[in-house]
């Protein structure tokens, strides 16, 4: 196949860039760099079947000769970028769904959408199946990447209701691993920078919200079974075990051999109190769950952060 993944210099896209090529198939990736980097896909220089296009999704896409495949992961996703870049948030969910359903439809490529978790906001139903149809703030400042979310997934089932395209929606819990940004703002990188450095981990609220995790890896794999399956409608990959915040952050500096501790700052708004995935889903129709425990994805990513860190 001959894939176009969106955001491909990003975390999440860097890691399907190297997972396709390892299948056998072709990729371009296309970023604006907004928050990716090309160091994210500096291997993959002079790779016989990987192609870079610096380019902006929300504009005209124009890509030469046949597509396949459609992957959209094109959008900053960080709580740090919602009140800095929320524009841009609302743009390339909005008209950049828009142009690349656009490209595949003209294409006749099968289209896989990068949703999220948070289009089920501060949740009332927990776990979270795919059949919860959320609880969002619209007008907070989560809303823009939450509701610019849930359009795109309209968007993307009016395509498929309408043209007939061939759709696919990803929902993806909190992943980490190596090539996160430094500076991403979330839990995994904030406490990994801190407990690298020796400081205190930085735990909002009392730290009894809860957050699942889900190794890059195994978030690939689902993602690629899914572009293969027949499933149209949402499905949810995450990891189903769930941690309180501040016991993450105890194993965080027990696996680093941190002595600060923590600090408790206050909570910020909307800041969901728990986040948990029913995958019973992606059990059935995809034959998935996770396969990499959290301390073991830990200690992989950690090395990439202190080699990155210069420590």
């Amino acid at each position: 196949m001959r894939v176009l993944i969106t955001g491909g210099a990003g975390f999440i896209g860097s890691h399907l860039c190297d997972r396709f090529l390892s299948e056998g198939h072709t990729v371009i990736a296309m970023d604006n760099l907004l928050t990716g980097t090309t160091d994210n896909i500096a291997h993959l220089a002079g790779h016989p079947r990987f192609r870079f296009i610096y380019h902006d999704v929300t504009e005209y896409i124009y890509v030469d000769g046949p597509i396949d495949a459609v992957l959209h992961f094109a959008s900053p996703a960080s709580p740090a970028d919602f009140p800095a870049l929320p524009i841009q948030i609302g743009k390339v969910n909005a008209i950049g769904t828009y142009r690349t359903l656009g490209l595949a439809k003209a294409k006749g490529a099968r289209f896989l959408l990068a949703s999220t978790s948070e289009v089920y906001g501060d949740p009332l139903v927990h776990p979270q199946p795919e059949t919860y149809w959320g609880n969002v703030n619209p007008i907070g400042v989560r809303g823009i990447y939450d509701e610019s979310k849930r359009f795109a997934e309209a968007l993307t089932m009016a395509y498929h209701r309408v043209h007939g395209l061939d759709t696919r929606i990803v929902r993806i819990f909190n992943t980490y691993g190596p090539r996160m940004r430094l500076n991403d703002g979330r839990v995994v990188p904030n406490f990994l920078t801190q407990a690298l450095r020796g400081e205190p981990l930085t735990v909002y609220g009392d730290g009894t919200q809860t957050r699942s995790f889900t190794y890059v890896d195994d978030l690939v794999e689902g993602i690629y079974r899914l572009l293969f399956s027949d499933e149209i409608e949402p499905v949810n990959i995450g990891n189903p075990e769930e941690y309180r915040i501040i016991d993450f952050a105890h194993l965080v500096n027990e696996v680093t051999g941190n002595t600060a501790g923590v600090v408790f700052r206050p909570l910020p708004k909307d800041d969901p109190k728990q986040r948990r995935p029913d995958i019973a889903k992606a059990k059935r129709v995809l034959g998935w769950e996770p396969r990499v425990p959290l301390r073991e994805g830990l200690r992989r990513t950690i090395e990439d952060f202190r080699r990155r860190m210069n420590l």
